[in-house]
Formats: structure tokens, C-alpha cells, sequence
């Protein structure tokens, strides 16, 4: 695998990156030598955070983890990234065309747990015409972490949802 180390108001020093090398090896048993790791190590206050991102043809395996320790980081990222892997070996559409990113030994393998996706609750409800401001106190209200709605000004579906630090967010649809 070929790593893109690089980091965010941290010196990205030997040390890491013979550590985060060393942990992800251990996933060379799923992708090919021409693959690319992109690792990026930042500090923000007392938090380490390491982010790993591996782009295979059409989809992003990426996982990021935080703590006070850069390396109990990187520890914990490499168990996410296998989880992730294994999860989209299950899920691959068009095996040929995908199969070409990793090893022959894996994708033969068929002794993979699997993970299913299973929707537990489905439930229905007005959508009612409101502004994002509106639709970011109704979360509050209801205690949510996300509010679908009607956006007022453009008739669309959008939705608000609630990010780190106190803010929020919106998405809108594409025209």
C-alpha cells in the first residue's frame, strides 16, 4: 500500500509514522501494493485525531478516530478500517469491477460475519413548510439529532441536522 501521511498542527515525526505504517499493514492481506493510504494526523486542544481514507473505485473506505493519544488513535483506526472492509466486501455490486483493488485470497474468502443492515421502525409524518431556523428549534424541541422538513422558501425536502461545537447544518437537494 502506498501512504499519503500528512498532518494538521502536529509534526508528523518518524515515530507516527512507522506506527500507523506498522498497524495498517496488517490490512495488506486486503488490498493491492498500488492501493493509496491517505493518513492525516491533527491536534485540536488535548485531542489527537488520526483520519484514514482509502479511495477504491467508486466508494471512500475512511474511517477517523479521537482520543488524548495519538497512538490509542491509530490502534482503534485500524480496527474500524477492517470492519469497513470486510463490510464492503459483502456489499460490492459488481464484483469484477471493484475486485481489482484487492487481494484474490480475500475476495475468494466467503468466511466473513455478516453485518446486516436491518430497519428496526419506519415511520411516517407530515412535512411541514418551515425556514431552517424553524426547522433547527423543532430539533431542539423534539430532542433530535436531525429534522426533515419543508423548506418554505424553495418548496424542497431539506434536512437540518446538528454538528459538533453547537452548530447545525443543512442539506438541500441538487437541481
Amino acid at each position: 500500500m502506498n501512504y499519503i501521511i500528512s498532518g494538521k498542527n502536529i509534526e508528523v515525526t518518524e515515530g507516527l509514522k512507522s506506527a500507523v505504517e506498522d498497524k495498517l499493514d496488517k490490512l495488506d492481506k486486503y488490498f493491492t501494493d498500488e492501493t493509496d493510504v491517505q493518513v492525516t494526523f491533527s491536534v485540536e486542544k488535548d485531542r489527537q485525531k488520526i483520519e484514514v481514507t482509502i479511495p477504491v473505485k467508486g466508494s471512500v473506505i475512511r474511517a477517523e478516530q479521537v482520543s488524548d493519544d495519538m497512538y490509542v488513535s491509530i490502534d482503534l483506526v485500524e480496527e474500524i478500517i477492517e470492519r469497513q472492509v470486510n463490510r464492503y466486501k459483502k456489499k460490492l455490486v459488481d464484483q469484477q469491477q471493484n475486485a481489482a483493488y484487492f487481494q484474490k485470497e480475500f475476495m475468494d474468502d466467503e468466511d466473513v460475519e455478516d453485518e446486516e443492515i436491518k430497519i428496526i421502525r419506519s415511520k411516517r409524518f407530515a412535512v411541514k413548510p418551515m425556514d431552517a431556523e424553524e426547522a433547527c428549534i423543532q430539533m431542539e424541541l423534539l430532542g433530535h439529532n436531525f429534522f426533515v422538513f419543508r423548506n418554505s422558501e424553495t418548496d424542497e425536502v431539506n434536512v437540518v441536522y446538528k454538528r459538533k461545537g453547537n452548530t447545525y447544518g443543512l442539506i438541500e437537494p441538487e437541481n
